[in-house]
């Protein structure tokens, strides 16, 4: 993989270019601020930079979205009323009462109760939503499996397990040999067709060990709209936090 900058309005952007068996260009922002540009093996250097810089406004866009947005997050939680958390491709502001008997998370239009003894006691608001996350990445991961096995279940035999992991640079893996696929935590906070793609991406693996392009012709045939699916991922819900 390369480095390699462009200039607009007098600002260098610079970008790791990496050359592949590919059509057409590809431009990602990941949460850390680089930029990644995939592009055709022969492409010529030059329609590299002004396919760059034909994106530049979009890139300093998502630079400032990822910078705001890791500033929020670099920010201890407080876990108090009207803080903000992600679920499902969605911010939900959090409500704090008052729990008297048994201790609970629940759900209300816009919001995520948090129902706690101690109202003060962060630790304990934090594993009381930790643990609803979760609880809830087991049955969304599970149902987006169930949805999306059908498409592929000619071809993927038995249906894989799921497991659930926190994972730092990953969204998902692919154990072929004891059958399971590997799906990170933090996806609980990606729309549910984002979290479909993901579990497509990886039974795809169970016939297609590489990123070749055999892999991405079948991906395409059975998700046409996967790209748009994984941008999401890849721009607006920041991994690594």
């Amino acid at each position: 993989m390369e480095k390699h900058k462009v200039l607009y309005s007098k600002r260098e952007i610079w970008f790791n270019l990496e050359f592949k068996e590919i059509k057409n260009f590809n431009i990602s922002v990941k949460p850390d601020l680089s930029v990644h540009v995939s592009a055709p093996l022969f492409a010529d250097i030059d329609k590299v930079y002004d396919f760059v810089k034909s994106k530049a406004s979009w890139i300093t866009k998502n630079i400032s979205a990822f910078t705001e947005t890791k500033s929020l997050e670099d920010n201890e939680r407080e876990y108090v009323n009207g803080e903000t958390h992600k679920y499902l491709g969605r911010q939900y502001r959090l409500i704090i009462e008052q729990a008297y008997t048994k201790e609970f998370v629940s759900m209300k239009p816009g919001f995520i109760s948090i129902n706690v003894k101690k109202k003060q006691n962060l630790k304990r608001k934090q594993n009381l939503l930790n643990e609803w996350m979760k609880a809830r990445a087991n049955i969304v991961f599970k149902e987006a499996l169930d949805a999306i096995y059908p498409i592929i279940s000619n071809d993927v035999i038995p249906k894989p397990d799921i497991e659930i992991k926190t994972m730092k640079k990953r969204w998902g893996s692919c154990l072929r040999s004891k059958n399971r696929i590997i799906l990170n935590y933090e996806l609980i906070k990606a729309p549910k067709h984002c979290i479909e793609y993901v579990v497509l991406h990886e039974l795809v693996h169970f016939v297609h060990r590489n990123h070749d392009q055999k892999f991405y012709n079948m991906l395409t045939v059975l998700m046409p709209d996967w790209k748009q699916r994984k941008a999401i991922l890849d721009e607006e819900i920041v991994l690594f936090v």
